[in-house]
């Protein structure tokens, strides 16, 4: 964090510091001109005006950033009483809607990945209460490889009457490289919820709960 603050004062006193020198290179040249008895007419008599803002250099990082997805079996996350599908039986339900991520190395630095998560969370009839503790876990992964970290998260949800919430969960992960050659390109970050088998398995059949899905679809008028 530090690091950061003092770049940021650093841009802060160069685009103090810019408009200044060039408002004084502006002073000499006029004063040059006037010595010299040289005219200008038009365009070439109005003062030349300093760049209200100074172009910001933003360094590249040392490669691409890693792939951030979310693992379709845990995508969803459907909590039933008895383990029936049924609407009557729904207790907790939740759905991980999106992902944003962006990555920052340099050089030999480790991979600094943050990440926003946005959560979309419900409570059915079987629900026990308000408050609700789901579990998510985000795991990095060698890419199409194997597992090289998984760690679990706690998100508490206050749904304060209300049916449904929304939560942006921010996290930021640091990913170790070999080397200086490694680049963010070789890492594949999952994120997913912590569900059952049976969860799983009610995810990876495509099931889910229509929002009107138990009430009675209204009889059509008869033709007259």
């Amino acid at each position: 964090m530090r690091r950061v603050l003092s770049a940021l004062a650093a841009v802060s006193i160069a685009a103090a510091v810019l408009p200044v020198a060039a408002e004084a290179q502006t002073s000499q040249r006029q004063r040059d001109r006037g010595s010299s008895g040289q005219q200008a007419d038009g365009a070439e008599n109005a003062p030349s005006r300093a760049p209200r803002i100074a172009p910001l250099r933003r360094r590249p990082n040392a490669g691409p950033c890693p792939f951030v997805k979310v693992l379709y079996d845990a995508a969803r996350y459907v909590e039933l009483e008895g383990g029936r599908a049924a609407v009557s039986n729904v207790a907790y339900t939740g759905e991980i809607e999106g992902v944003s991520a962006d990555c920052e190395y340099r050089e030999a630095d480790p991979i600094r990945l943050d990440m926003d998560i946005l959560f979309e969370l419900g409570r059915g009839e079987k629900a026990a209460g308000d408050q609700k503790t789901y579990r998510y876990w985000v795991a990095v992964t060698e890419r199409n490889n194997a597992i090289l970290a998984k760690e679990y998260f706690d998100l508490p949800v206050d749904f304060d009457g209300q049916r449904t919430a929304s939560v942006h969960e921010q996290r930021t992960i640091v990913i170790p490289r070999a080397g200086i050659d490694t680049s963010g390109g070789n890492f594949e970050v999952l994120i997913g919820f912590d569900v059952t088998p049976e969860m799983a398995e009610f995810n990876r059949s495509g099931s889910r709960f229509r929002v009107n899905a138990g009430v009675p679809a209204q009889a059509s008028a008869p033709n007259q």
